[in-house]
């Protein structure tokens, strides 16, 4: 009977994880608050997409190595931990399971506009720019008001505004506007192998099927914290809205809302999320020892941590990983030929160490589950290469208020 299931795991890796029962996340014991609306109908799962980074990531349940401390408790409904230099993922929680994002969604905005935009630009604000959600989070840019393109990407990271949002998405998108911005956000997210995010709204405010996932967001956030600029802007603790003069509008100063900065040593900045319908997200990347590790969440609420808080808990976490112990990998940026570029391979060691974790956590693994886990990390490779190769043939056919602002 063992070597039937190892014999079918082989054949199929994907299908063997998916098989296997998930492990539950640790959570907290505290109840949903009351009112919040059910979540939104996502995609149809694609075995393949579930399978990005390695077989032992397609799970609903918690991944991480075998031998690793236990991870916090959160009441996110899932997480990643990922190294931002080696694209080791160290652990997580339903990786590829959809959520929605709220504002850490800006940071694909940010991937996908950053390269594109002079920062020393001075822009006109129009009305289509300020016409968000009322109770939306916003930086308080005005109606013909002149600003530095500088100016709007803190006024994005730190405020998460979502009136800079808009305009950025409109300088980026050209004579397409922010339409064209959106669209090139999500054959972003396509390149950066980011397959489960699709965008609706630069800002992310909730929009019909717009959803993410902690894994995708990795890969994004992977990419703006390549970037100095990003860091620079996403470090920055204060900054100042200039006056307008002819408009007879006053300066003022505004905060950056990640308390991660200000609270958790080596921060290296990040972004918060808040829907009434997403509820909170984060992402958060902090520096230990020459390790720069980040961090993503969806679905969690405030209490008994926020969600910046959650984050550290997690960086915390991951910081007490080994080196060289993971669970999968960040895949790299793909080009015109769908080649999967600069994503460092995981080391044989962490690849055999990939596992559905039940280390500081009740029960354990038969040797024949073992076995079989085993055989089905060691055929990622194949996975991974058979994987490329379905994209590759799709490819060619189809070219023939509440308490929280919403932000």
């Amino acid at each position: 009977m063992e070597a039937r299931q190892t014999e079918a795991a082989m054949a199929n890796p994907v299908r063997a994880a998916e098989r296997a029962a998930p492990v539950p996340c640790p959570r907290p014991a505290v109840k949903p608050p009351p009112g919040r609306p059910p979540r939104p109908v996502p995609p149809k799962d694609d075995p393949d997409q579930r399978a990005v980074g390695g077989p032992a990531l397609a799970t609903d349940g918690l991944v991480v190595p075998p031998g690793a401390p236990r991870p916090p408790a959160l009441t996110a409904t899932s997480w990643l931990v990922a190294d931002l230099d080696t694209g080791e993922v160290l652990g997580g929680c339903g990786p590829h399971v959809y959520g929605t994002p709220a504002s850490v969604q800006k940071l694909l905005l940010a991937a996908t506009v950053l390269p594109k935009l002079d920062p020393k630009r001075t822009v006109t604000v129009t009305d289509e720019d300020l016409a968000i959600e009322p109770g939306s989070s916003a930086v308080g840019l005005v109606r013909g008001g002149r600003y530095p393109v500088s100016t709007l990407w803190l006024g994005l990271l730190l405020n998460s505004g979502n009136d800079a949002a808009n305009t950025l998405a409109r300088l980026g998108g050209g004579d397409g506007g922010v339409a064209a911005t959106v669209a090139e956000m999500n054959a972003q997210a396509k390149r950066l192998g980011a397959n489960q995010t699709h965008a609706v709204t630069p800002s992310g405010l909730d929009g019909p099927g717009q959803f993410t996932s902690a894994y995708d967001l990795a890969l994004i956030a992977r990419v703006c914290f390549a970037r100095p600029d990003f860091r620079r802007y996403a470090l920055t603790r204060s900054a100042q809205m200039p006056a307008q003069k002819a408009l007879k509008k006053g300066g003022f100063q505004f905060q950056n809302e990640n308390r991660l900065i200000y609270n958790y040593p080596g921060a290296l900045g990040g972004k918060t999320g808040f829907t009434q319908l997403a509820r909170h997200s984060y992402v958060g990347a902090a520096e230990r020892g020459g390790r720069r590790l980040v961090a993503t969440l969806l679905g969690a609420e405030a209490s008994p941590l926020r969600g910046w808080q959650q984050g550290a808990a997690l960086l915390d976490w991951g910081f007490k990983v080994p080196r060289g112990t993971s669970v999968g990998q960040l895949v790299g940026p793909q080009d015109d030929t769908d080649t999967v570029k600069d994503a460092p391979a995981p080391q044989a060691r962490s690849r055999q160490q990939a596992t559905v974790a039940r280390a500081g956590i009740p029960g354990g693994v038969s040797v024949g589950a073992a076995a079989a886990v085993a055989v089905v990390l060691a055929a990622t490779p194949l996975l991974l290469l058979l994987t490329q190769r379905r994209r590759r043939v799709r490819r060619r056919r189809t070219r023939r208020s509440p308490a929280f602002p919403l932000h």
